[in-house]
């Protein structure tokens, strides 16, 4: 919030990942509610808003929900979303997002999109941040070691990850810092160098304290 261009900023949340779920929208509502902003969504399963790109221009922050990043690339791409993003962050309005809200910035991500039980890359990111990205580094057992592998094997090139609870924040194509709202959480560089071989750079996360925050599971 306190990154937006606004007082008082809009806030528009974009469900696509879910399919547009009633029930991660009401999740939202309630807990920005909670702040001094003005929430709004984007729905385009059922489309209401005939203007997107006076809509999203007028936005002070995107966020947007967990869900299938394939599915939500595609239908962005359809309704010409991806391009209008592009024009927003360009404009100063915040970008973020979390799961699939992360991965759609980069290139490339680790994703669960074509299978839940199986983690693949995707290469066709929206590509405002260069490389490759992997969230729940932390959470789901398969992810860092999936990240790592397809780095060693040169299936998706050098990127980020972040814990469930930190928050990679980027000024720019630049990461400005770590931020999380667990203690433990951190973000991380992950890297090929001699071979096959990766390393892997743990990024200090700056805890943003005890105080209550939007919490918006994916579902």
């Amino acid at each position: 919030m306190s990154l937006a261009r606004a007082s008082r900023p809009r806030v528009c949340f974009l469900p696509t990942a879910s399919g547009d779920a009633d029930s991660y929208t009401v999740r939202f509502y309630r807990a920005f509610a909670e702040l001094d902003c003005r929430p709004g969504d984007l729905r385009l399963f059922d489309r209401s808003v005939l203007d997107l790109e006076s809509y999203i221009r007028a936005q002070d922050i995107i966020y947007v929900g967990g869900g299938n990043t394939a599915n939500l690339l595609a239908v962005w791409r359809t309704h010409g979303i991806d391009r209008l993003l592009r024009r927003a962050w360009e404009e100063g309005v915040v970008l973020c997002g979390l799961s699939a809200g992360m991965n759609c910035w980069f290139t490339q991500s680790v994703t669960d999109s074509f299978g839940v039980s199986r983690l693949g890359p995707l290469h066709d990111g929206l590509g405002l941040l260069p490389g490759s990205c992997c969230p729940h580094y932390d959470g789901e057992a398969q992810r860092r070691p999936t990240f790592r592998r397809l780095i060693s094997a040169g299936e998706l090139t050098d990127g980020w990850a972040a814990d469930d609870g930190a928050a990679l924040v980027f000024d720019g194509e630049n990461l400005s810092e770590v931020v999380a709202s667990r203690p433990e959480a951190a973000g991380y560089r992950v890297t090929k160098t001699t071979g096959s071989h990766v390393t892997e750079q743990r990024i200090q996360a700056r805890y943003l304290g005890t105080g209550r925050a939007p919490s918006i599971p994916a579902g």
